[in-house]
């Protein structure tokens, strides 16, 4: 078998050597040198899946170059959820190895196993690789391992002290409005319906009924789906925290057809695609599985919409201040989705009231 040549290689992010030297000495099964391949996606950290002569694949993980904001990135963050999520049995990579030692290559990194795979960004991904007759059992898999991931006690994992556990939506209100408000004049673009909502939000807000891990980005594209059309792994957990169970399900589930042909099945996503069953039926199964009361489902709803367009409110404001290139970007088309975010916050809280 041939030896990889370490200075052939391209890797940004990591001194081979220093990293290969503390593989071998901090990671059991992994036998370096090894061949490195750059995998996309992840929120822009660089990950990489790693090959020893052996044939035994890891993935190695760290923040992107460059100054960073004091809490993006957080590797320590996702090893914590990783390794304590594994021995429950929920589906995460193994954990192999996290490296604290800012002499090796600069920066924090783990080391973690390969989960067999892929993830689905778009409807023509999900219907390419899911047969019409597996796609019940993948969103009953997908509702189901997110059922599960709240299901558990944090304390009881060792994730208790992972973040604060009470006024989980009212901590995200104020979190976003700030976002908000300071996007409004580089934006050039404000909204009374924004500070409508967040009024209402911080008045009227449900009781959180449990706090749970959240993983803040649950959706096709950050779980790994198998052949057999089952999640059979959950990634990227670097915004994960503890917080309401049911902001998370919303979220997840916000652009899920509730009807055949509504609005959410137009859109080129991968739960608009035929044969998955309705919204409801999923969130009748989540139900069951948590036991938590589901009726102010709809409060959720209009919060994330809302919460969407405050981070899209602060992308454009990024490309009109000329901090993003705009090259190949319609503007327009960014702007017309922060009102169509704050449309359909509009119309579920509004149903809310009604209920």
């Amino acid at each position: 078998m041939n030896v990889p040549n370490n200075k052939m290689q391209n890797v940004q992010g990591f001194e081979i050597q220093k990293v290969e030297d503390w593989i071998k000495e901090n990671v059991k099964g992994l036998k370096p040198p090894l061949k490195w391949k750059k995998l996309e996606g992840g929120h822009s950290n660089l990950t990489y899946m790693i090959n020893d002569f052996e044939g035994t694949s890891a993935v190695i993980r760290r923040p992107p170059l460059g100054k960073l904001l004091p809490k993006a990135h957080d590797m320590s963050r996702e090893w914590a959820l990783i390794s304590n999520l594994a021995p429950t049995g929920f589906p995460v990579p193994k954990p192999l190895g996290f490296c604290d030692d800012l002499d090796i290559t600069g920066a924090l990194f783990y080391v973690m196993g390969f989960s067999e795979g892929k993830p689905l960004h778009s409807a023509k991904e999900a219907s390419d690789s899911i047969r019409l007759d597996n796609r019940v059992t993948l969103a009953y898999s997908f509702i189901d391992t997110l059922a599960s991931l709240h299901s558990l006690d944090p304390d009881e994992i060792g994730l208790g002290e992972l973040g604060r556990k009470g006024d989980y939506i009212g901590r995200q209100v104020k979190t976003w409005y700030r976002s908000w408000m300071a996007s409004i004049e580089p934006a050039n673009y404000d909204d009374k319906r924004a500070h409508n909502l967040q009024e209402y939000f911080l008045s009227s807000k449900p009781d959180q009924q449990t706090a749970s891990v959240v993983h803040g980005d649950y959706g096709f594209h950050n779980c790994l789906i198998g052949d057999d059309a089952k999640v059979s792994a959950v990634v990227d957990w670097e915004i994960s925290s503890l917080g309401d169970p049911l902001a998370d399900l919303a979220y997840t589930l916000k652009s899920w057809p509730e009807a055949h042909g509504d609005a959410s099945s137009s859109l080129d996503l991968p739960s608009s695609i035929d044969g998955l069953p309705l919204r409801k039926e999923l969130i009748n199964r989540y139900q069951k599985q948590t036991g938590l009361n589901v009726d102010q489902l709809d409060f959720y709803f209009g919060f994330n919409h809302w919460k969407s367009a405050a981070i899209i409110h602060g992308v454009y404001a990024r490309y009109r201040e000329g901090k993003k290139s705009t090259e190949g970007i319609d503007l327009d088309e960014i702007k017309s989705r922060i009102d169509a975010s704050l449309a359909a916050a509009d119309f579920y809280i509004n149903r809310y009231k009604e209920r």
